[in-house]
């Protein structure tokens, strides 16, 4: 994927919800078929499909051509990044202004949403007649702005400060009184009886390359939007015809993926088993397959930042030097000596760069949805990931080498036919 394509995708994506929406769009627009997961899969060979659950998780596969050597490839990254959301009764009015209650939703970096440029976006239940239905609602002007205190009246920000989401990250929406409900339905364009919503706070910055030779990618919600859409191209992109290709996309791994959509639910693995059951296969070969797959977790890392080195491991990785293959001995991350060769060979092969990341050893990382989705069913499984600064600020850093590495190998994964046998794993084109 070019980085002008993947800054446009960056640019409307600013909730789970839209990200699925344009997902579902471009599958369309490349021959695959929505399955509703409410009705029985009736899959073919040799087709594409897709399955969405909640809005904000979707599932797409390609069957092969035959099933000799029947086994799931499957790249998994998530839709959701850290923010703030709407409570459902939101005005507040405060001393002359109207702001919304919020809350947090993940682990954000607070300073970073301060003095910008903000508005809400996700989806909005309404009913019609007997039943409800879901709208997506995306207000795409500059809204609102959470204004920090004057230097003068708090002369320690700059010596530390503990914000409070209940107290100084409301934002101002208006200087005048506002009906909620009036606001959503002048937006949504009917008068429809408004039931509730799932609304996130979004930075309005654009992703924009930086730097003296444009060689950094400035954007909002890079982690982990950046793997959804680069797994994305990968299975558009790919012909290998003797697996079941999986690209997997699920919600709130940023609140830890135990949730209906999320990497720890059974999603997935109804899915594969839905795959498996409409094409033939019986439960026992479907095991067999499963013992023979392969999950890639595609979402990023930490590379070494130059002002602050003494957060990083010994072993420095570092931005536009390669993929990060991710290590944890507490298994906070799926990859081991085996898993990781996976990544290893095929970047050997195709002249991708790659490097091995783990945290230092006194500092505790984060996790990701490779060992929550593998606990659902059981999958030889690898953590890989862009190395990046300012995770889970409102605005993030990436580089544009790595987004060529990381484009290249995920296309790579899908054409070998990658099959496990116990220790041993071989590679086919």
């Amino acid at each position: 994927m070019n980085i002008e394509k993947l800054i446009n995708l960056l640019n409307k994506s600013h909730s789970q919800f839209h990200v699925v929406e344009i997902v579902k769009n471009i599958l369309k627009e490349n021959g695959f078929q929505e399955i509703n997961e409410y009705d029985a899969f009736n899959v073919q060979l040799n087709q594409k499909y897709f399955v969405i659950r909640n809005d904000s998780s979707i599932i797409a596969f390609k069957t092969p051509a035959n099933i000799e050597n029947y086994h799931f490839q499957i790249e998994a990254s998530h839709t959701d990044s850290p923010t703030f959301k709407l409570k459902q009764n939101p005005i507040v009015v405060s001393n002359g202004a109207t702001l919304l209650n919020i809350e947090p939703y993940g682990g954000m970096i607070m300073s970073s949403w301060f003095d910008k440029p903000l508005s809400f976006a996700g989806r909005v239940v309404v009913k019609n007649g007997n039943s409800v239905t879901t709208k997506l609602i995306d207000i795409e002007k500059d809204l609102l702005v959470i204004p920090n205190v004057a230097i003068h009246m708090n002369r320690e920000i700059n010596s530390g400060y503990k914000y409070n989401p209940a107290v100084d990250l409301l934002p101002i929406l208006s200087l005048n009184e506002v009906n909620f409900n009036d606001l959503l339905k002048s937006y949504l364009g009917d008068e429809a009886e408004i039931i509730s919503h799932d609304l996130y706070l979004y930075n309005r910055e654009n992703a924009k390359l930086c730097g003296l030779n444009e060689e950094m990618l400035s954007s909002p919600r890079i982690d982990n939007l950046s793997s959804v859409y680069l797994s994305l191209n990968a299975i558009l992109n790919s012909c290998n015809t003797d697996s079941v290709q999986v690209f997997a996309a699920f919600d709130n791994e940023e609140v830890g993926s135990k949730t209906r959509q999320g990497a720890g639910s059974t999603f997935l693995a109804d899915v594969l088993w839905r795959i498996s059951h409409s094409l033939g296969i019986n439960c026992e070969k479907h095991h067999q397959a499963l013992a023979k797959s392969t999950l890639i977790s595609v979402d990023n890392g930490h590379a070494i930042h130059p002002n602050h080195p003494e957060y990083s491991d010994k072993n420095k990785v570092y931005m536009n030097k390669g993929v990060l293959i991710k290590y944890n001995a507490n298994e906070s991350y799926t990859s081991n000596a085996l898993s990781s060769s996976i990544i290893k060979v095929i970047a050997k092969e195709n002249n991708i760069d790659v490097q091995d990341f783990e945290n230092r050893s006194d500092i505790r990382g984060g996790s990701t949805l490779g060992n929550i989705s593998t606990s659902q069913v059981s999958i030889l499984s690898v953590d890989i990931g862009l190395p990046q600064l300012a995770m889970h600020s409102s605005n993030e850093l990436c580089a544009t080498k790595d987004i060529q590495y990381m484009t290249n190998l995920l296309v790579k994964y899908f054409e070998y036919s990658i099959v496990v046998n116990n220790g041993n794993i071989t590679f086919d084109k």
